[in-house]
């Protein structure tokens, strides 16, 4: 199997490499990103990769819009979640969003073996210390709207992003090397799909994607 280790900091990376490695077995190949530019390029070169330990806060991810990105994507990669970030309501929210498994940085090493073992057989998995929290907690997110990002294209996530940011349709139409038609029906398909009226609701729906100021 094929997994990329995403984060930022050189040491945690060959930490948590070394520990999954053992998890995995020598079988495994292990690859290494230090942000999300990094990560789509290695997805690009590996497209058979199953499973991607991915940190909240990569440089480039956006907050969760890097997770969400990667789950409309390439839907078939596992993603588990790896995060100082212990707090519940965002544990929900990445679970909310796709992650398979969220694994706090403080975890011992037989945390991540089980959480590796969970989703490597199609679980979900969570510390179950936290477990309960998470259930009780309130998410910037509900279910629909997380099912409703599910309904959007690669494009019209990308799309929605820029939407986001601020660009017009011409200008998104120049970055993505399209018409300006295409982007209009792109914009159609995500107002559609997200069930609100206008651009300034869409991209007040992404801004919930991004982390709270607290965690940024």
């Amino acid at each position: 199997m094929i997994a990329i280790i995403a984060d930022d900091h050189p040491l945690f990376r060959v930490a948590l490499s070394q520990a999954a490695q053992t998890i995995l077995g020598d079988q495994a190949l292990l690859l290494q990103a230090e942000n999300m530019e990094r990560v789509w390029a290695l997805l690009r070169q590996h497209p058979d990769t199953s499973l991607i330990f991915l940190d909240l806060k990569m440089p480039g991810a956006d907050g969760f819009a890097g997770l969400t990105a990667l789950r409309t994507e390439y839907p078939d990669v596992t993603v588990l979640m790896v995060s100082a970030v212990e707090e519940p309501a965002v544990i929900k929210q990445a679970m909310q969003l796709g992650a398979a498994a969220y694994v706090p940085k403080s975890a011992p090493l037989e945390l991540m073996s089980a959480a590796i073992d969970a989703v490597q057989q199609g679980d979900t998995w969570l510390p179950a210390e936290l477990s309960q929290e998470v259930a009780d907690a309130t998410s910037l997110i509900d279910d629909d709207f997380a099912n409703r990002l599910e309904q959007l294209t690669p494009q019209q996530f990308r799309v929605l992003k820029m939407i986001a940011d601020g660009l017009l349709n011409k200008q998104i139409a120049y970055e993505m090397n399209v018409q300006e038609t295409t982007i209009k029906q792109h914009v159609s398909a995500i107002l559609r799909k997200l069930n609100v009226n206008n651009r300034t609701q869409a991209g007040i729906l992404f801004e919930k994607l991004k982390l709270p100021d607290s965690h940024s």
